[in-house]
This record gives structure tokens, C-alpha cells and sequence, in this order.
């Protein structure tokens, strides 16, 4: 098997080859709710599900890219795969590809679809990987229901370069006659969903039209057609949940879910590394008395939604803001960090150790000085927490952020297993 674990060809054939040689498992599935977005999927899908399982209903999910272990990425029942099942399932892949390219990904999401075929339960979860058209996880002819959560720009040179064509490109997963609820949209993004909507006959459950969620006295107000809810704020942290809880519950409505689940699905949603709280005490080298964040956002959208999330913890109790960032060779630091200008202490650029693609922590830095924040490059995390420890002063806030990447190194440290 020639698996090209960084190859990216936006193309389903290698997917479709092998679940023909396995005997189309992806069509005997539990019904699929398939999610595609820039930012928001696998919140909106932590939501979906724990919302669904409020009701004694078993979901099966995938979700990418895994933090620490490959099997976090496939959820049987709600629980991660075993090592020894997913590892099976992978040798099972490899015998029927029978020598063909294929990427990692392609087949790790190919032994998700048969793992999936094989274990009984009431729904499937699915995130797309990159885009959507051409995502390896976009080959279901008939989803329950599909959901594209906030576009904004990301993955440019595999997508293009407006918010128009990557939309397109997110659009891809919706089908002929399935409901699909659209998050908030630039307009720009909007229009393009739209467009390939009517192309295809698909009927949309829009943002803005069609329902309304928004946070109201520390709790969620939600609308559509079918009445008004008052519901608790989402257990996930930042403004940018409401939108993201607006879509689950969109989704979940049109499923059928009750106000109980509604809600349950707000406060019951766990999702590791966005805007993860963690205690210091499980990072030596921070101070003591530190406040720490942990959050994988990558792209300026969510540099936007971290930096007013800030914003609002600074107003709640006054620290200073350490950023201890990192990234991919593929990002815009300086895009990512621009909205923190005025706000952060200081920047430590990191090297994402044994990440083959990072930036360095000099590249990081220069680009934090570029947007306006005081910044030095660190070579390890251990390095960047020493640079927290040094600068003294009052209890400070910490925010681990940049690159799922650089989360999966400090959840390994504190011991989390998915």
C-alpha cells in the first residue's frame, strides 16, 4: 500500500476504488449528519452529538486531525476505537487496496466507513477533512443531513483564493433533496452556497432567514419557524459558540430533537483543544498561579474569535496575555495574531517540536512583531513557559494557540487520552 501521508489531490477515486474493493461499506452505514466549514466543525459536531445521546441514541463519529492518537479520530458508539480495531481495520485496507496510492487520510477514512458498517447504531457523524467536493469523506449519496459551519479563508492553494470558491468547494457536500443548514456567512460565501444549492436542488436552513441564535443575559436565545428557546450557555468557551451552537441546534430541530435535547446539547458538548482550560499546575515551568488556555485555531478567523474571547476574560479579571503560539508552514502567523495588536503582553513564537512542517519559532516571532506585539522566538514550549515565568508581575493568562499541532504536544504532557 503507497500511502503519501502529505499528498493532497482533491479526488475521490482512490476512496471510491477501495470501498468497491471492500464492498461499498460507506452505503450501509448508520444515517450520516455530514459537516463541512472552516471554523467551527467539530464543535458543532461535539454539540450534535451530545444532544443526540441525550435521547439514548448511539452515534458513531470521525473527526480530523487527532490531537495525540490516531483512534481518536473514529468513535464507535461514542467511544474511540480501540488500537487493536483500528489497527485491524487498517491491515484490512491495505490487502484490499492491493498496492494502489492512497494518502493516510484517505484510508484511515475508509476504515472509519467500514468500522461504521459493522457496529450498530442510530447515527453517523461525519467531518469533512479538507473543502468538501473533494474531501475523502464525500461519498455518501444520501445523508440524513448536511451542515456547513463559518467560511472564512484557509487552505488557499488547494481551494482558491475567495471566499466564493472555497465555498464552492464546502458546498460540494450537499445533496439533491437534503436539508443542509448554513451557519452565518459572509456574503460572498453565502452567495456561492446558495448558487450550487439551487444547482442541485438542495434545501437550505440559513442563518439569518431561517433561524437565529444569539447570547442573551449569559444564556442562548435560538428562533425558527417552529417557536422561540431559551437555552443554557454552551459548556465550549467564546462568543463564536453561539453560531455554532445555532447550528447544531438547527440541525438537531430538524432531526426532531425536543427542547431537552437542545439544551443538552449546549452545556453536554466536550471538544479538547478549543479553548481548553487547563491547570498550570500540569506544565512545569508556568507559573503556579497562572490562568492557561489551550485552543488549536489556525486561520485569521479564528485569531479574530481568541482575541475577543480574551478581551472578554481580561474585562471579567484584569492579567496579562502571554500568547505561546506555533504553526504550520501553511498558515499566516501574522494574519492569525494581528487582532491580538494592543491586547497581548507578549508573543513566544514556537517550534512545533518533531511537526516536520512548522514555522520556527523565529519565523512566528517576526511575524508577531509585524502585527504589532511584542514577541521572541522560543525553541520548545519548556523554553516559551520559562519566558512566561520570567516576565513576572501579576497572575498572568496564558494562551497555547497556532496549531492542533502544538495542542497535541501539551495534551500528551498532561496525560489525555482522548
Amino acid at each position: 500500500m503507497a500511502l503519501t501521508p502529505s499528498d493532497i489531490e482533491l479526488t475521490l477515486e482512490p476512496v471510491r476504488r477501495l470501498l468497491r474493493a471492500l464492498g461499498d461499506p460507506h452505503e450501509a452505514i448508520p444515517p450520516a449528519i455530514h459537516v463541512a466549514g472552516t471554523n467551527g466543525k467539530g464543535s458543532t459536531l461535539a454539540m450534535i452529538r451530545a444532544g443526540l445521546e441525550s435521547r439514548g441514541e448511539a452515534c458513531h463519529g470521525y473527526n480530523s486531525p487527532h490531537l495525540v492518537r490516531l483512534h481518536e479520530n473514529i468513535r464507535l458508539r461514542g467511544r474511540p476505537i480501540a488500537e487493536p480495531a483500528l489497527a485491524g481495520l487498517l491491515n484490512e485496507c491495505i490487502a484490499a487496496n492491493d498496492g494502489a496510492g492512497i494518502s493516510v487520510f484517505e484510508a484511515t477514512t475508509v476504515a472509519a466507513f467500514l468500522g461504521f458498517s459493522r457496529s450498530e447504531a442510530d447515527w453517523t457523524l461525519l467531518e469533512v477533512g479538507l473543502g468538501g467536493e473533494g474531501d475523502a469523506t464525500n461519498v455518501l449519496s444520501a445523508p440524513a443531513l448536511t451542515a456547513i459551519t463559518p467560511i472564512s479563508f484557509d487552505h488557499e492553494m488547494y481551494l482558491g483564493p475567495t471566499l466564493a470558491e472555497i465555498a464552492t468547494h464546502k458546498a460540494g457536500i450537499m445533496r439533491r433533496g437534503v436539508p443542509c443548514v448554513v451557519a452565518e456567512q459572509q456574503p460572498e460565501a453565502l452567495d456561492a452556497i446558495e448558487a450550487h444549492a439551487a444547482k442541485i436542488g438542495a434545501p437550505l436552513h440559513v442563518a439569518g432567514r431561517d433561524w437565529m441564535c444569539w447570547f442573551e443575559n449569559g444564556r442562548i436565545v435560538f428562533q425558527d419557524a417552529n417557536g422561540m428557546l431559551d437555552l443554557p450557555a454552551p459548556s465550549l468557551g467564546g462568543a463564536h459558540q453561539a453560531q455554532n451552537a445555532g447550528t447544531a441546534v438547527a440541525a438537531l430541530r430538524l432531526l426532531g430533537a425536543d427542547e431537552a435535547a437542545c439544551a443538552a446539547a449546549l452545556t453536554g458538548a466536550r471538544w479538547p483543544a478549543r479553548m481548553q482550560p487547563i491547570a498550570a499546575a500540569d506544565l512545569p515551568g508556568l507559573p503556579a498561579d497562572a490562568e492557561v488556555w489551550l485552543d488549536g485555531g489556525h486561520n485569521p478567523a479564528a485569531g479574530e474569535a481568541l482575541a475577543a474571547h480574551m478581551a472578554v476574560l481580561n474585562a471579567r479579571r484584569p492579567a496579562p496575555l502571554h500568547l505561546v503560539c506555533g504553526m504550520l508552514e501553511t498558515k499566516d502567523p501574522e494574519a492569525f495574531l494581528r487582532p491580538f495588536a494592543g491586547q497581548a503582553t507578549h508573543v513566544s513564537g514556537v517550534t512545533i517540536l518533531g511537526a516536520a512542517a512548522t514555522q520556527p519559532g523565529e519565523a512566528i516571532a517576526a511575524a508577531a512583531r509585524r502585527a504589532g506585539l511584542p514577541a521572541d522566538p522560543a525553541p520548545s514550549l519548556d523554553a516559551a513557559f520559562e519566558a512566561v515565568s520570567e516576565a513576572g508581575g501579576p497572575a498572568p493568562r496564558v494562551l497555547i494557540c497556532g496549531s492542533l499541532y502544538l495542542a497535541g504536544d501539551v495534551l500528551r504532557r498532561i496525560g489525555w487520552e482522548g
